[in-house]
């Protein structure tokens, strides 16, 4: 490792831990089975997320062509954002991410918040995607029942993450590298028809974008919080980069990346999927938007293929979530907040952690039957604004590490962020200006009432935690 990389015993996972911090169960630590190449292709694969391909078409709906505005600005938050979690991902490599540097900046309760709550989004966004995936699966056979696929699919990436940590690094090689494939080729083929040098295709112009604003400003606000949404699994990278060979060469590698990825394949795909197709095609959303624009072009079977990508995609996530999952909470039981059990690692990997998350996920998928009025709908309104409580810790953090760095150890700043500190308060601000936004949309009001309790719950735990450690 290059001498600007932290020793092992600066990750916040191992260093400085609270009084009392239970020891490693087994003596075994989180092995560093993940390749650049692994690491490369999961912070370029993560970017194309189940939310670009089965949430956008909603967004395109409510704001028209002006939804390609909505992914600029909401792109630009998430690349301050990522830019921030990189400065201090690569100063402090952790399996926590950006729990364990609330912790650091911060105090344990803010670990503890940004934590708990981010594990309980990942593992319920594995039964969503899992239940997505089955019915895609159940659509092709008829008759086999939903519930199966599920659990087929939890086992299967459940079997994955309790191998070696290099077994879930070439799934998801393997993975992003057919949605990289699949959304390059979409894209080729969208430019060529806007061009009107695609055989057999008649280029539509601008004629679909006269409209700009169809629904006013309300629409734009609706399709800017569907587009802030669909950005989220970008934070896995930071938490993969832990168990990479080199971690600060590749979480610099993303971070540097992160611009012309977001550009590219969500702001790209929007501009060309709305110029290609008219906005309020009732297709854009019964078949989904990608689906639309190939069955515009008139390419056979593009409909179908599209939904094999799109099972790519859901699958891909469910993999990444629960290993996201299992290396956050065995993060936080390294630093002691936790059940001790889900800190045990045995060839590498927190076992016990990998079976805890995808054992809520499935419950998650049970509830979608038993109680899908209730306790279900209670739980994705729980979860609907986590994201953003996330980026707001991550956005402080970095506000008060940057200046710790800065006077103790400006060697680790490999990553730094933009005009400090002032795209940090501006990052800020956007976030704010989205909970304003949130609560004036019935939609989401009630989602971000439910998130902002939970939150509130959490850290109110985690404070009491706290004071009782200090006082022992």
């Amino acid at each position: 490792m290059p001498s600007t990389s932290p020793k092992p015993s600066a990750t916040a996972d191992q260093a400085a831990p609270p009084v009392g911090t239970p020891p490693q169960a087994d003596g075994v630590s989180l092995s560093h089975g993940l390749k650049q190449r692994h690491l490369s292709m999961i912070a370029l694969g993560g970017v194309i997320g189940a939310g670009l391909f089965v949430g956008s078409g909603a967004g395109i709906a409510a704001a028209g062509p002006s939804i390609v505005l909505a992914y600029t600005l909401s792109g630009l938050l998430v690349m301050l954002v990522m830019r921030m979690l990189g400065e201090m991902s690569a100063a402090y490599p952790s399996s926590g991410s950006f729990s364990a540097h609330a912790e650091r900046a911060i105090g344990p309760w803010a670990g503890f918040t940004a934590g708990w709550s981010f594990w309980v989004l990942l593992c319920t966004a594995v039964g969503l995607e899992g239940i997505g995936a089955a019915k895609i699966v159940t659509g092709w056979l008829p008759g086999t029942p939903e519930w199966a696929w599920v659990a087929l699919f939890m086992v299967v990436f459940c079997g994955t993450n309790l191998a070696a940590v290099k077994n879930f690094g070439e799934f998801e090689f393997w993975f992003a590298a057919l949605k990289v494939g699949a959304i390059t080729l979409f894209l080729g083929l969208g430019v060529l028809a806007i061009a009107g040098v695609l055989p057999g295709t008649d280029s539509p112009g601008a004629s679909h974008l006269t409209d700009f604003l169809p629904n006013g400003g309300e629409g734009l606000v609706i399709g800017l919080l569907a587009s802030v949404f669909a950005y989220g699994g970008l934070e896995t990278v930071t938490i993969a980069a832990a168990e990479s060979e080199n971690p600060v060469k590749g979480v610099a590698s993303a971070v540097r990346t992160a611009m012309w990825r977001i550009a590219l394949f969500y702001i790209g795909s929007m501009a060309v999927i709305v110029t290609l197709v008219p906005w309020d095609a009732p297709e854009v959303v019964e078949a989904g938007p990608y689906v639309a624009a190939l069955d515009r072009l008139g390419i056979p079977g593009a409909g179908q293929l599209m939904n094999v990508v799109v099972l790519v995609a859901l699958l891909s996530a469910m993999n990444a979530n629960i290993y996201g999952a299992s290396r956050i909470g065995y993060s936080l039981v390294q630093r002691g907040q936790g059940p001790k059990a889900l800190g045990r690692v045995s060839g590498g990997v927190p076992r016990i952690a990998v079976l805890a998350s995808s054992l809520f996920g499935f419950l998650c998928v049970l509830l979608s039957y038993w109680r899908p009025d209730d306790v279900f709908a209670w739980l994705l309104n729980m979860i609907g604004a986590v994201i953003l409580v996330v980026w707001i810790f991550i956005a402080v953090s970095q506000l008060r590490l940057r200046r710790r760095l800065e006077r103790e150890a400006p060697e680790k700043l490999v990553v730094r962020m933009w005009a400090f500190p002032w795209l940090t308060w501006v990052a800020l601000a956007g976030m704010a200006a989205i909970f304003v936004l949130m609560a004036r949309e019935p939609d989401t009001r009630v989602q971000l009432y439910s998130t902002g309790a939970m939150t509130l719950i959490l850290a109110a735990i985690g404070y009491a935690w706290q004071r009782a450690r200090a006082r022992t």
